[in-house]
């Protein structure tokens, strides 16, 4: 069992789903702008919501993995979610994903939440290795990761089909030794936990 942290951020709360979160959660997951680069076609029905988070107790059950809620501490606003999945205990390896509704776009947001959750990893899982994926037209996305010192490594081609439209995806990875080189390089953007 991996019990999914609650964490503190400057400015968000990452904390693990409840079931109140339903309404939110399908709000984010049924608009179609907002994943419009998904791997996924957007959510049609209320009941993926309970499905989802019934899936985040899950992976927390398992021990391979924690996806949290992200809210805003300003004013407790959901505005997201950030998660590490396929948690390898022996590899020491796990994959990064993250999801945030449009009205929080372009208020970093996403790093912080992302920079929260990995500094929790790296100490509490010992990972060495951190994946994540992302659609190439998806450029914002591709500098969140980068800002997080995630390097990238290849092109999965065509490894998404959505509704028809076939995509391409980039593979960033993130070891420890250029984590703890990010951690404490003060030119790098950081956010203080709380």
């Amino acid at each position: 069992m991996l019990p999914a942290p609650t964490l503190r951020t400057a400015r968000l709360l990452l904390r693990p789903f409840g079931d109140g979160d339903g309404d939110d959660l399908f709000a984010l997951h049924s608009n179609a702008f907002v994943l419009r680069y998904w791997d996924a076609p957007p959510w049609s029905e209320r009941a993926r919501s309970a499905r989802f988070i019934a899936a985040c107790r899950q992976l927390a059950d398992e021990g391979t993995g924690a996806r949290l809620a992200v809210d805003r501490v300003a004013d407790g606003a959901f505005i997201g979610w950030c998660g590490l999945t396929r948690w390898n205990r022996d590899y020491r390896s796990a994959s990064l994903g993250y999801c945030f509704a449009d009205a929080a776009w372009g208020h970093g947001y996403a790093t912080e939440a992302a920079r929260g959750l990995l500094r929790w990893a790296f100490d509490a899982l010992d990972l060495n290795r951190v994946q994540a994926e992302t659609d190439t037209r998806n450029l914002a996305s591709a500098r969140v990761l980068e800002k997080l010192g995630f390097v990238r490594e290849g092109t999965l081609r065509e490894d998404c089909i959505v509704t028809g439209e076939v995509s391409d995806s980039w593979v960033y990875g993130l070891i420890r030794r250029d984590w703890q080189v990010a951690a404490v390089d003060p030119r790098l953007p950081s956010s203080p936990a709380g």
